[in-house]
């Protein structure tokens, strides 16, 4: 590695994560060598299905609806990206290109020429390495052209935030790309999406939590965590050996997936998930509002994001009538007495967890209890926000600088969620 790759690389680090303030801060937990990263040390307990025969409307009677997580087959096996995804081509092809990696203390995006991130990707020994979790990349003349490498599987086309138009919509599409021990923090996605995150190569290990789940059960404290308390690798090493202990409340066990090259996993809105990267992985991942989860959207929506969700309503009035009608029934005000609410202004983790642990229920109860959706605070979960999708970090998420609801937008373009010094989009 020469001079300039070095000093590239040594900037971005300390421009992403200016609390560890020097190189051994990187490395002082030993990960690289002590953190076992195989295979054999995750359960993988949660269901495949083969998406080539399973239809549409099946998809959404056993899986969507439900909101059970799930990880579906051969959905990649006509996209380009299969041969084209590759560290090399990528290096080639988007060699000056540069992807967001991380955020600054101002909220600025920090990011990193791809042949300089690769060369990082393929020596680091980081305990938590930087991570490309890039959401502009659909706006830009040349990296927009990895949208030609793929196509959005068929159980999630319904995208109902097109209507609200391409530059007030929610954040809602990464191209991610990282090393081994790099991941996404425990989270809940936000406004009540759901998402689809189809693995091109490389291994990922998830654990997946509903949404009732304590907060205070299964976040890293400051004192567990130190200045990395944020960080999935930091998460696997401090709570999820508590989860397999006999003291562990068992409706409270995760969920666990091995997800390998070519799977697609389905994470329903309000699952609190975390995923690590056990080895190089390249990655696309989409977050939806479709008319099967509408309701929790649009109820998260309006609390949120209420100007967004004028526009939004505007259009579905003209566009979509029928779910223009459906948000006409939503009444916001009515309460059932059980803490919530303070989850729509605010995703800080220092938020109250007793208001968590009362008012999330579980997704399968709030689906079948359809004509109370906007009837009750419950409705509104304490959501945990990224700081690009991936994440959701209690340092990224001090420096947000946009004057939006924190929820609606912690996975925001850069224009959004931080401001971009960078002219190059």
């Amino acid at each position: 590695m020469n001079h300039k790759s070095k000093k590239r690389i040594k900037e971005a680090k300390r421009s992403a994560r200016p609390e560890l303030k020097d190189t051994l801060d990187w490395t002082k937990h030993g990960y690289h060598e002590a953190f076992d990263l195989s295979h054999h040390t995750v359960k993988d307990n949660v269901e495949r299905v083969d998406a080539l025969k399973t239809s549409p409307d099946e998809f959404i009677r056993r899986f969507e609806r439900p909101y059970k997580p799930v990880v579906l087959l051969g959905c990649q096996e006509s996209w380009p990206a299969r041969d084209k995804w590759t560290l090399e081509r990528l290096k080639r092809k988007y060699r000056n290109q540069k992807f967001k990696c991380g955020e600054d203390n101002d909220g600025y995006s920090v990011k990193m020429k791809m042949k300089y991130y690769v060369e990082y990707l393929e020596t680091t020994r980081d305990d938590s390495p930087l991570y490309i979790f890039d959401s502009s990349y659909g706006e830009h003349a040349k990296r927009r052209k990895l949208l030609e490498d793929y196509q959005v599987p068929v159980f999630f086309t319904d995208d109902l935030f097109q209507f609200a138009g391409e530059k007030r919509r929610p954040p809602y599409r990464w191209f991610v790309m990282g090393p081994p021990r790099s991941g996404t923090g425990i989270h809940i996605d936000p406004l009540g999406t759901s998402a689809w995150n189809a693995l091109v190569q490389g291994h990922k290990r998830w654990c997946l939590f509903p949404t009732n789940t304590p907060r205070e059960l299964i976040k890293v404290t400051r004192e567990d965590g130190g200045n990395q308390q944020d960080e999935a690798i930091t998460w696997f090493n401090v709570v999820y050996p508590r989860t397999q202990q006999t003291g562990w409340p068992p409706e409270f066990r995760p969920l666990e997936i091995l997800q390998k090259p070519g799977e697609t996993v389905f994470v329903p809105g309000g699952w609190w998930h975390v995923v690590l990267n056990l080895d190089t992985t390249i990655a696309v991942t989409q977050n939806f509002a479709s008319t099967t989860n509408f309701p929790i959207v649009w109820h998260k929506t309006v609390r949120g994001r209420p100007k967004l969700s004028r526009k939004w309503y505007r259009v579905l009035k003209q566009e979509r009538p029928d779910l223009a009608a459906l948000a006409d029934k939503v009444d916001l005000q009515e309460s059932t007495g059980i803490a919530s609410d303070s989850s729509s202004d605010s995703s800080s983790s220092s938020s109250s967890s007793s208001s968590d642990s009362d008012s999330d229920v579980g997704a399968h109860t709030r689906m079948h209890t359809c004509t109370r959706f906007f009837q009750s605070d419950t409705c509104d979960l304490q959501e945990e926000s990224s700081s690009e999708a991936d994440t959701m970090s209690h340092r990224r998420k001090k420096r947000r600088t946009c004057s939006m609801s924190a929820n609606g937008d912690t996975r925001g373009p850069d224009d959004c969620v931080s401001k971009e010094r960078s002219s190059s989009r």
